[in-house]
């Protein structure tokens, strides 16, 4: 099959032949449709991530057919349209008897620690307890948006969250994982600040729902503008960019017994992180982070989905082929741009 590929942290990923995968036994293969290119993505090519070893696919965002399956599989069979959440739980494990797959003590992420959907082919484990059905109507595309960002916003924004219609929310970082929250906190009933620095970004945020745009390159503490067009700051504030900076002004914007949600991944080469915990203290704030959201967790959002309440496929802002993704990688570190670019593997 073809792949993306990438040999060294920081140097060109190319697009090559290696040989096709084959189910666990618990497992299948997914003849990838489309996958989403995401910062994540970006983030293991850097080597932000201890799970990869080199060489290495990426890709974790996914959607397609399955193509075969293990001996140990009973609910899925070959021709089944499937998506999956990026993390793979093992079904096993306390967590996972709890019902809390997302942080699964044995799980797998595909693009991380094994390679991943950045090919014509990928493997899954555990597909029983992993694999979401995709419904006929949905189109892969707007599919594969959903098993990172799509799926992380919401879990953020409703379950960890906790959202309740009129309340102020507060977005830091407008990416695909930032305009998915904003469209989902809107939907919900909230009134929605976008921060971010591209006013692409937050022209999409102002059609997706936002009731007001913070440019947060102007100079002005970010924190404070919030609270001002709030009155008195966010009741629920995520970081969906993960940054120092970020985290601080999501934290910072928040009113009294406010929640703030780390969504963002905050790599180890940013250094420690700086949280303003003595705000945190007197205002009684609850700092949450959010990882992602369990496969049984889908068919609520995918409800609400096909009946037209939530449109992630108008988050899919530019589809490319397997042989534009080593630039489109590359270019996330200095241009992450707005909105969802989906790989068609096939093309």
């Amino acid at each position: 099959m073809r792949a993306v590929v990438f040999e060294r942290y920081g140097e060109p990923a190319r697009v090559r032949e290696v040989a096709d995968p084959r189910p666990a036994e618990h497992g299948v293969v997914v003849r990838v449709e489309a996958t989403g290119l995401c910062r994540s993505d970006w983030h293991g090519w850097q080597g932000h991530d201890p799970d990869i070893t080199l060489p290495h696919v990426p890709g974790h965002e996914l959607a397609g057919v399955v193509e075969a399956v293990g001996d140990r599989v009973s609910r899925w069979r070959p021709g089944d349209r499937v998506t999956a959440p990026f993390v793979c739980a093992c079904g096993n494990c306390p967590s996972c008897a709890a019902g809390d797959q997302q942080v699964c003590e044995r799980q797998s992420q595909p693009g991380f620690t094994h390679w991943g959907s950045f090919a014509q082919y990928v493997a899954l484990d555990h597909a029983d307890v992993n694999l979401v059905a995709v419904p006929d109507g949905l189109s892969f595309a707007t599919a594969a948006s959903l098993g990172c960002r799509y799926a992380t916003a919401y879990r953020a924004v409703v379950q960890q969250g906790r959202l309740a219609a009129g309340e102020w929310v507060a977005v830091h970082g407008c990416g695909g994982v930032g305009l998915s929250a904003v469209m989902i906190a809107a939907a919900c009933g909230a009134r929605v600040v976008a921060v971010d620095i591209s006013r692409r970004a937050l022209e999409l945020a102002r059609e997706f729902g936002a009731t007001e745009c913070v440019d947060a390159s102007d100079g002005r503490d970010t924190a404070e503008r919030i609270r001002e067009v709030t009155g008195g700051g966010a009741h629920l504030s995520l970081d969906a960019l993960g940054s120092p900076a970020t985290c601080a002004a999501s934290v910072n914007g928040l009113r009294r017994r406010g929640r703030h949600v780390q969504v963002g991944l905050l790599p180890s080469a940013t250094g420690t992180t700086p949280v303003p915990m003595a705000r945190a203290i007197a205002l009684e704030l609850e700092l949450l982070g959010s990882h992602g959201m369990a496969a049984h967790a889908y068919p609520e959002m995918l409800r609400l989905v096909e009946a037209g309440v939530l449109r992630p496929d108008l988050l899919v802002t530019s589809t490319i082929p397997l042989a534009a993704v080593p630039d489109a990688l590359a270019s996330m570190g200095t241009a992450p741009g707005a909105g969802v670019t989906v790989i068609e593997p096939w093309r």
